[in-house]
């Protein structure tokens, strides 16, 4: 069962070059920030999703859902599958590695994702127009061939990565301030 999510490329918008920059196909895309909530390994309560870039303009993405994550008894919370979402859509943007924003997102829960599962999550993006760069993304229960749970969609805002250096903390403003290239490189841990 699907559902139709509102955020719809507009006609005439394409899917953007991938950056000749690009991680290759199958790399594991690093966390930005080793305590942020969606993909930090330092996080004790975080999800520490994980996610490998695409053979396109797509990335696949993995979470799974523990006690803390849950809302009902034993259910995953829906604002935290949301949060999963962003993450995994926001993961998108190294490869046309701009920074960016959430700017809009939608979420359609399909289907109850229990504690104990993993989510696995495929995302791409759809279009760029401007500033704006759409995306989409599902969620599956097990595998990659699962159970449809979660279907997204989300409009991101390319900002200037003066943006992200005016709400650093003190430990990485050096680092951003350094900057010549304000696109997101991938031996660079901060990925905003």
């Amino acid at each position: 069962m699907s559902r139709q999510l509102n955020i719809q490329v507009p006609p005439g918008v394409q899917v953007p070059p991938r950056h000749p920059d690009a991680p290759p196909s199958g790399k594991l895309l690093g966390s930005h920030n080793p305590d942020c909530y969606g993909c930090g390994p330092s996080h004790p309560a975080g999800l520490h999703l994980v996610a490998y870039a695409g053979e396109s303009m797509n990335i696949t993405a993995q979470f799974t859902v523990t006690d803390l994550h849950q809302g009902a008894p034993g259910l995953a919370h829906g604002g935290l599958l949301s949060c999963a979402f962003d993450e995994a859509l926001g993961k998108l943007m190294w490869l046309v590695r701009e920074p960016a924003v959430t700017g809009k997102l939608e979420t359609s829960f399909l289907s109850p994702v229990p504690v104990g599962s993993t989510l696995f999550i495929n995302a791409e993006i759809t279009g760029q127009e401007g500033r704006k760069i759409y995306t989409r993304a599902e969620g599956r229960i097990g595998s990659s061939e699962g159970v449809l749970a979660v279907e997204a969609a989300a409009i991101f805002i390319i900002v200037p990565m003066e943006h992200f250096i005016k709400h650093a903390s003190e430990e990485f403003k050096h680092v951003l301030k350094e900057r010549r290239d304000l696109s997101i490189d991938t031996e660079f841990e901060i990925n905003p």
